[in-house]
């Protein structure tokens, strides 16, 4: 029964998440053809392609935040969004508003880079291979006559 509840939340939250996502590529195709009629840019020059603008907000000054797409898939940040969901809703112009202390925000986003870059670590220990190109073997048997 606990699992049931929780692959029923995970779907929920899954749901929400694309909901968000389609919502901001609808409105990020909008900007665009915006932009090529009447010649003006809505999206800041700093959020590239596969980010988005977070604002986080609580009990400290507001801190803006560009943040790659993947890290929707973060448990932590995922909560976040539902709470924004609750609080704010999604039906408003410009960054994600989230219901965060910025320094809380900044701990998530680095201890999520953190894991990102331990999981590439092993991997690289895991297989000794897996950097080996043409040019590394050519030079190592160069090196062993």
């Amino acid at each position: 029964m606990a699992k049931l509840n929780y692959k029923k939340n995970g779907i929920v939250k899954l749901k929400v998440v694309a909901e968000m996502l389609h919502k901001s590529l609808s409105l990020k195709k909008k900007w665009k053809h915006n932009e090529a009629r009447h010649g003006s840019n809505n999206v800041p020059d700093d959020v590239k392609e596969g980010h988005f603008a977070v604002v986080a907000e609580h009990g400290e000054e507001p801190r803006r935040f560009v943040v790659p797409l993947s890290y929707l898939a973060h448990p932590r940040f995922l909560m976040l969004l539902e709470q924004a969901a609750e609080e704010y809703g999604f039906d408003h112009k410009g960054a994600l508003t989230i219901p965060c202390c910025p320094s809380e925000l900044e701990r998530i986003l680095a201890d999520e880079q953190q894991q990102r870059q331990q999981q590439q670590q092993g991997q690289e220990r895991e297989d000794p291979n897996a950097n080996v190109t043409w040019a590394t073997s050519y030079e190592a048997m160069i090196q062993s006559y």
